[in-house]
């Protein structure tokens, strides 16, 4: 199996968290403080250098105010690869 860290769909899921993060008006520095994290831990997500687990994505969703299923339907209706 491919290694999905550059598939189609993780490229959408950082495109997606980065887009939404902006449009709420929250920078990278203030996510991470909220996330309990540093800043570059959150620059690595939207440069697509590392994955995050479905509950980091949650957490990131709630403090984003993405909504998360219709998210999740829009990467499902991409291919896997």
């Amino acid at each position: 199996m491919p290694s999905t860290i550059r598939s189609p769909r993780q490229k959408l899921l950082v495109e997606r968290i980065t887009d939404a993060r902006k449009e709420a008006g929250i920078t990278q520095a203030d996510l991470a403080k909220r996330f309990g994290k540093h800043q570059p831990f959150i620059a690595n997500i939207e440069a697509g250098e590392r994955r995050i687990d479905v509950v980091e994505l949650i957490e990131i969703a709630e403090i984003i105010g993405m909504d998360i299923h219709a998210l999740i339907d829009e990467l499902k209706a991409l291919p896997r690869w």
